[in-house]
């Protein structure tokens, strides 16, 4: 049997860098998340969607939430929202499917 996975989005965001900018910490954020073998992610304008086990994405996003620090941030404040479905199997792409097929001409 497939263990269950669940779909999370997550955003990482450094405070106090001496910049606006986040996207050399958001690159070193997906570096982490993609030597995981298990979990599938997609980068979007707000942060990143995880698909995978619990345990793994949990996993995940403590090492992404370290990444700031270990640039030099002295400040992380991570967001994490999970969707955790237990009636059926949850993915990222059978979300997005069941709402394409209610509105076929919405923007994905």
């Amino acid at each position: 049997m497939e263990e269950r996975k669940i779909v999370a989005e997550v955003s990482v965001v450094p405070l106090g860098t001496g910049s606006a900018s986040v996207s050399e910490y958001v690159a070193a954020c997906i570096d982490a998340v993609s030597r995981r073998k298990n979990i599938i992610y997609r980068l979007n304008p707000m942060g990143t969607v995880l698909e995978g086990p619990l345990e793994e994405i949990m996993e995940a996003v403590k090492e992404m939430h370290e990444v700031p620090f270990s640039k030099g941030a002295m400040r992380v404040v991570t967001t994490l929202k999970i969707d955790d479905r237990r009636d059926k199997p949850l993915t990222m792409q059978g979300k997005l499917d069941r709402v394409k097929k209610i509105k076929p001409d919405v923007k994905i």
